[in-house]
């Protein structure tokens, strides 16, 4: 969604110029001549001439992810997406006054589940991977997160949610040298990620993990679209004290964290919701004498389509056909959705319990000193 609103916000990403115009083909830089295109939902505002070492995997393997992501249509916030947000919306304490940014929003999720809270929700990302109900509710732009496309001081809030553990440490200087940039004195930032450090209750954790193991090895399910979406995770601030350090680098000042000691999340991740997918995401049996409109159209069935290819490895077909099916019942109030509401908040317990507790899984608050 582009907005006029937004348009007051920029300045040119490539020479760091405001003197910009908008025509019908996109936003002109008058400084240095540039041209950023209007794409359908959103601006095309990456640097131009700027050479980066690291590229995130999302941009390089984009189309090969779209498929593999499942990313158009979003679900309620729920499980552990539902679990950042909560914590998300508790802890940055969103007003209808803010301007707020979604930085390295991925398919703006959290974007479009707190848009009604702010002013304006702003979502930024290199990839383009927007689910579609944020191209139509959420300011997005196409950037790049060490050369932002905004004015020094233009947001009220800003978060970044699963983003620091991919980077290498100079990206992650750069990432929130320029966050703090765009925020206003006084603004306020969240973060959630994880270092490498472990958490005191780990060999109770692990028994989670084991027994998902026995599962995986008794082949009900597998683990590989999870191992593929956190296969860059770089992990460069290891511990606590190197992520403290690399915010006040960037003039951030802590105020709040809240650890994730994951007890209860990682028994529903890695049993309940694995065992509930193998379940909803066998594929149905083919009858031996097809009807004819199903033999000309092989992706008839919406929750088959994604086995049109043969590039989804079967695995990750099978949790995609699953969420698929629990998405078609989660009317707010069925019982699908109270049933999953009420496994949110057994797995929000570990941060109301345990959150005082050092460990790896981190959200934390920073402001940017008046």
């Amino acid at each position: 969604m582009i907005t006029n609103e937004l348009y007051g916000l920029l300045q040119c990403p490539t020479c760091h110029s405001r003197a910009l115009y908008v025509l019908d083909d996109g936003v002109h830089c008058a400084s240095c001549a540039t041209v950023y295109p209007l794409r359908e939902g959103y601006l095309d505002l990456m640097p131009r001439g700027m050479h980066y070492d690291y590229v995130s995997k999302y941009v390089t393997d984009e189309t090969e992810l779209a498929e593999e992501l499942d990313y158009r249509e979003l679900a309620p916030p729920l499980l552990a997406a539902g679990v950042r947000d909560r914590a998300l919306r508790r802890l940055l304490r969103f007003r209808p006054t803010d301007i707020v940014l979604d930085n390295g929003c991925g398919t703006a999720k959290h974007a479009v589940w707190n848009a009604d809270q702010v002013h304006l929700m702003v979502g930024s990302d290199p990839a383009t991977l927007f689910a579609d109900r944020a191209v139509a509710e959420v300011a997005l732009a196409q950037a790049d997160s060490r050369s932002l496309p905004f004015a020094e001081g233009t947001f009220d809030k800003a978060f970044a949610i699963d983003i620091l553990e991919h980077f290498p440490l100079e990206v992650i200087d750069a990432y929130l040298a320029e966050t703090a940039r765009v925020l206003r004195p006084g603004g306020r930032m969240l973060a959630f990620s994880n270092t490498r450090e472990m958490s005191p209750i780990q060999p109770i954790i692990n028994l989670s993990r084991r027994l998902g193991r026995l599962f995986v090895r008794a082949g009900l399910y597998d683990f590989s679209r999870e191992a593929r979406r956190k296969s860059d995770h770089i992990k460069a601030l290891e511990t606590w004290e190197d992520v403290v350090a690399a915010f006040e680098r960037a003039g951030l000042r802590p105020v709040k964290v809240v650890f994730w000691n994951s007890l209860f999340t990682t028994f529903v991740e890695h049993v309940v919701m694995k065992l509930g997918e193998a379940v909803l995401g066998r594929t149905a049996k083919k009858p031996s004498q097809p009807p004819p409109q199903a033999a000309k159209d092989p992706s008839a069935d919406p929750y088959l389509a994604s086995l049109a290819t043969q590039t989804t490895p079967e695995g990750t077909a099978r949790e995609i056909r699953a969420r698929q099916r629990v998405r078609s019942h989660l009317r707010p109030g069925s019982p699908v959705y109270r049933a999953l509401m009420v496994i949110t908040l057994v797995m929000e317990l570990d941060l109301w319990l345990f959150g005082w507790m050092r460990c790896g899984s981190y959200f934390i608050v920073v402001e940017k000193p008046r």
